[in-house]
């Protein structure tokens, strides 16, 4: 397997980042934010200088991330301002990917209603009628420009999202019939939220051809109190989950791409020390 970090968790001065992705041997650069900049909005010449800092480093890059279509609702339809406004962001990261060589983009799904289907009474009752399907108008015309642009998109399993499980993104990747372009970017952790368990039951999900991008933090879920605890990799509740996972993954032939996400900070906001605290237990468990 790939070993690789997104770069901003480290630092938004991609140069510094890229030092310390030497200094702990992770080869893939996966981007999100590079200076005060999201991809998809930088300029020919930053994109071209960002190219060649990771050429010159040789830190292929992973994935391009956007929050694509985050904060859409179930109000928004096709063709709107606000989707015209992400399809528009789409493009120029589908752009930006075809210039530093990144093999995948990466969406999101609109706000999450919480009960999508329903039986004994909660069809009726309970169910947010037509919210998966106004979903899927959404994400549908990115497919299309997928598939003509020759490029592989990549869904997260989001907090919030109404992709918010492994079970959920295989679904939509089948409802659009577009296993050809979207695959899943399984990130376990936000998964905990929904209580969609990484091993077995989330990976069953994906190990068939659906699965494109992983992302790997630990953390500590209490629903009943809406309250989301990033912890020290091996600290949270997916501890005894990496190996099993690890194994998984290296039995099935994944040759994808395993990005650490370094969002845990030890209480000072610092997150380059959450990371070096981190990584050495995620290369650990992945490498």
């Amino acid at each position: 397997m790939k070993l690789g970090v997104i770069c901003d968790g480290i630092s938004r001065d991609l140069a510094y980042a890229v030092d310390v992705m030497d200094e702990f041997e992770l080869e893939y650069a996966e981007l999100q934010f590079v200076g005060d900049t999201e991809v998809g909005d930088h300029t020919g010449a930053e994109i071209r200088a960002i190219d060649q800092l990771l050429r010159d480093h040789g830190k292929p890059v992973s994935c391009l991330s956007r929050h694509v279509f985050a904060g859409l609702t179930t109000a928004n339809v096709a063709g709107d301002e606000m989707h015209i406004k992400h399809m528009d962001a789409l493009k120029r990261l589908i752009e930006m990917a075809q210039v530093v060589g990144s093999p995948l983009v990466r969406i999101m799904t609109n706000r999450k209603e919480q009960i999508l289907w329903g039986h004994g009474g909660a069809e009726k009752w309970n169910v947010a009628h037509g919210a998966w399907d106004k979903t899927l108008d959404l994400i549908a015309p990115a497919v299309e420009l997928a598939r003509i642009d020759g490029i592989t998109m990549v869904v997260e399993t989001g907090n919030g999202t109404m992709v918010n499980s492994n079970f959920t993104a295989r679904k939509l990747i089948d409802d659009l019939d577009a296993k050809d372009v979207l695959k899943v970017l399984w990130d376990p952790a936000n998964n905990c939220w929904c209580h969609e368990r990484a091993i077995p039951d989330g990976y069953e999900e994906v190990k068939d051809g659906y699965l494109g991008h992983v992302h790997i933090k630990d953390v500590l879920v209490d629903t009943p109190r809406a309250t989301l605890t990033v912890k020290k990799m091996g600290e949270g509740q997916l501890a005894d989950q990496f190996d099993p996972m690890a194994a998984a993954l290296r039995g099935d032939g994944y040759d994808g791409v395993i990005s650490f996400e370094s969002v845990y900070h030890p209480g000072n906001g610092d997150f380059e020390a959450g990371f070096r605290q981190s990584i050495e237990i995620f290369k650990r468990h992945f490498g």
